[in-house]
């Protein structure tokens, strides 16, 4: 099936121009995901983002449809996910109404079942879910299905079946097909490993935690105020965090929520103090707390 490209990815022409467009929207790339992101769009072909919870996977889905003026449907995956919530649905109370309806008082002249059964199973009463409604779509749509690696193998079926032809077979209505590719990216936190299937359907962008220079440019570009000497400590403390044996490392997102946090505190400079008082925006188990506090104080004194 030939889809023509869809109209976000007319925008990005280039790999600097994807680069650019998502700088203005306060997403610091760098030239692998730019080029990732703009071989993909020009292809046709979902972006597969894998990697730690917290660097950015979910969030450069967004960007993007920001950047590019796009409507961002998003798919939450979780243990139990079915075709009913990811695909579409019958609204049955809606029919039930309809039903009772047209049993009416007794009156002649009512349709027969056949002309009612043919009204209940119309668009009236269908629920898009998010897979069709990125289907179905004629405006600019991004398709983020988040966490895919928490669904069934079964449903994995599913989104490969949707992903390969981008069209929906609906029995009482047809076939449902995409007038243009929806730019799609699934995230994998790489808590099971993913069928083959559906990886040699993707592209595939790995993101790690990001580099000190680049978590220091982010906070500089996220955080306002900040200012570069305070940046630099936040961003090496994070670092430091980071290569313990924590239950759970500090997100991206929690990096720059204690960095707001400092700024509210008035705070200009690290020392031990300051950052024991504020270590809960970071981590969020206690023996996590009591490991990086001991680490910490040594660094820091």
């Amino acid at each position: 099936m030939s889809l023509a490209p869809g109209a976000a990815a007319a925008r990005l022409v280039s790999p600097a121009a994807v680069l650019d467009d998502l700088r203005e929207v306060g997403y610091l790339a760098d030239e692998r995901i730019a080029t990732v992101v703009y071989l993909a769009a020009q292809l046709g072909k979902p972006v597969l983002v894998e990697g730690p919870a917290g660097t950015g996977k979910t969030e450069l889905a967004k960007s993007l449809a920001a950047a590019t003026s796009s409507r961002l449907i998003r798919l939450q995956c979780y243990e139990g996910l079915d075709e009913s919530k990811a695909l579409y649905e019958w609204n049955y109370r809606k029919q039930l109404l309809r039903i009772q309806v047209e049993k009416g008082d007794g009156e002649t002249g009512r349709p027969g079942w056949q002309a009612v059964e043919e009204d209940l199973f119309s668009e009236e009463f269908l629920l898009a879910r998010p897979l069709l409604e990125a289907i179905r779509a004629t405006e600019p749509v991004v398709l983020l299905i988040d966490e895919v690696d928490r669904v069934e193998v079964e449903t994995e079926a599913l989104l490969l079946e949707v992903l390969s032809d981008y069209q929906v077979s609906i029995p009482e209505l047809g076939t449902v097909s995409a007038r243009q590719v929806p730019m799609v990216f699934l995230t994998s936190n790489d808590t099971r490993e993913l069928s083959e299937a559906l990886k040699r359907r993707c592209l595939y962008l790995h993101l790690d935690y990001p580099s000190l220079e680049r978590e220091r440019a982010i906070l500089l570009e996220r955080v306002p105020g900040i200012g570069e000497h305070l940046a630099d400590e936040v961003a090496r403390v994070v670092r430091s965090l980071r290569q313990l044996e924590l239950e759970k490392r500090p997100s991206i997102s929690e990096t720059l929520d204690w960095a707001r946090a400092l700024l509210l505190l008035e705070v200009r400079h690290l020392d031990t103090e300051v950052t024991a008082n504020t270590l809960n925006l970071l981590l969020k188990y206690r023996s996590d707390l009591q490991l990086a506090a001991k680490e910490l104080a040594v660094e820091l004194s």
